[in-house]
């Protein structure tokens, strides 16, 4: 494999499962904030790289698509490569399939490069431009996620919820994960035992650090209930930090 394409094996723990002992969204999301990491390295253009320039990455959008769910103890392969730029966006893909090469899910996400002192978004080195494939082609698995609607303004507000240490990246910042584990965690065990995700896609949209406070609105789409917009706002400014789209759909392996 070419050094554009990067590959992994990732063995699903059983704390990466949920109580219907599959593998959870938040898990697989980390998986792919992992190798995305790795890769990047490898092509020159990881944190420490940035960090030169006193620059860093920052996950701005993600969408996956996902036609089964592996299993507690399951091995699985992901392969990623990045897909150029579009404007300000350097582009990432993702391919996750068992180890006979069968179809998991696809993914696809966007991200910055922000100046570490201004928080200024900077413009993408011009070798990644290079990496600029045909965007309109099968070259990416899945379309690319795009701005999504805010959760409705008469959704379900979560209780407050005070962002902890265990929360935090090296950056000091929230983990971009954690907002879909806070989203994941506000669902009923009922649901989540009786329904499994189809596709997730997420919108970054601001920072948040330790000690804020934070709070979920929910509301499902008037158009297709089977998505459902999550809306994270801080408590202390009403900023919108997140902005999060899960399509599920009933299980019927039980």
């Amino acid at each position: 494999m070419d050094l554009l394409q990067f590959e992994k094996e990732y063995r699903v723990h059983v704390y990466e499962t949920g109580p219907d002992g599959k593998l959870n969204l938040y898990s697989l999301f980390n998986y792919m904030q992992d190798i995305a990491s790795d890769h990047a390295v490898k092509l020159g253009f990881g944190r420490d790289d940035l960090l030169r320039d006193n620059h860093f990455w920052v996950l701005s959008r993600i969408y996956v698509v996902i036609d089964k769910w592996p299993l507690w103890t399951d091995t699985i392969k992901i392969r990623t490569w990045p897909n150029g730029t579009d404007k300000v966006f350097a582009l990432r893909n993702y391919e996750v399939s068992d180890p006979d090469g069968r179809h998991i899910a696809s993914g696809t996400s966007s991200w910055l490069i922000l100046d570490r002192n201004t928080k200024r978004v900077q413009r993408p080195d011009s070798t990644l431009t290079h990496y600029n494939f045909d965007l309109h082609t099968n070259i990416s698995p899945v379309r690319y996620a795009e701005k999504i609607n805010a959760a409705s303004d008469n959704g379900i507000l979560s209780p407050i919820y005070r962002i902890k240490v265990s929360d935090l990246d090296v950056n000091l910042h929230t983990n971009n994960v954690n907002y879909l584990k806070w989203v994941s965690d506000s669902y009923h065990l009922d649901f989540i035992m009786n329904n499994e995700a189809q596709s997730a896609e997420i919108n970054y949209l601001a920072e948040s650090m330790s000690d804020e406070e934070i709070f979920i609105r929910t509301s499902f789409d008037k158009e297709n209930e089977n998505f459902c917009n999550h809306s994270i706002f801080r408590t202390n400014d009403n900023k919108e930090l997140c902005r999060i789209r899960i399509e599920w759909k009933k299980n019927n392996n039980k």
